[in-house]
C-alpha cells in the first residue's frame, strides 16, 4: 500500500511564504504568492513594484498572468491563490476577472486589504480562506517595515 502525500494550505502557504522572502531579499515589500490547480503548483511570484517601477507589479497580478500563460487560458476556476498578504482592491478586482476558485491568505492588511472597502470584489464563486499562517506572514513584513524605519 503506497502512501500519498496531502498537501495542504500550510504546504502551498510555505511556498508563498518563500516567495515573500525572496522579494524581501529585492527590497520589495516581502509578499509572496502561488497559484495551484489541480495539487500542482502552476505559478509563483512575488512583489515586483520596486524593481520594474510599477505600481501594478503585485504578487497576486504577477502569479494571475503566469498562471494563465501555465494554463493557456484566463480563467482559473480550479485554481487556488495562496498570498501572504490580504490582497488590496486591484488584484481582489483582477481575482474576480479571472475567477479563481479559491483565495487563501496569511495575513489581514487592516489599511489597504480588500475587505477594508465593505464590498466583496472577489467573484461570488470564490471561497475565501483567511489566517493560513498568519504569525509568519505578518512577522515577514513587520520584519521589512522595521528595518525600513530603523536606515
Amino acid at each position: 500500500m503506497s502512501s500519498v502525500l496531502v498537501k495542504d494550505d500550510d504546504f502551498y502557504m510555505n511556498e508563498a511564504l518563500k516567495e515573500a522572502k525572496f522579494a524581501m531579499s529585492l527590497d520589495e515589500v516581502p509578499i509572496g504568492a502561488v497559484i495551484v490547480c489541480r495539487d500542482r503548483i502552476v505559478a509563483r511570484a512575488h512583489n515586483l513594484s520596486q524593481r520594474l517601477n510599477d505600481f501594478t507589479a503585485h504578487a497576486e497580478m504577477q502569479a494571475f498572468t503566469a498562471a494563465a500563460n501555465a494554463l493557456g487560458g484566463k480563467y482559473l476556476n480550479d485554481c487556488t491563490l495562496y498570498v501572504t498578504l490580504e490582497p488590496c482592491v486591484m488584484c481582489a478586482g483582477a481575482s474576480y476577472w479571472t475567477q479563481i476558485g479559491r483565495v487563501v491568505y496569511g495575513a489581514k492588511d487592516e489599511k489597504r486589504g480588500s475587505s477594508q472597502c465593505g464590498v466583496n470584489l472577489f467573484h461570488p464563486k470564490t471561497k475565501i480562506t483567511s489566517g493560513v499562517m498568519e504569525d509568519e506572514c505578518l512577522a515577514l513584513i513587520k520584519e521589512f517595515f522595521k528595518k525600513k524605519r530603523d536606515i
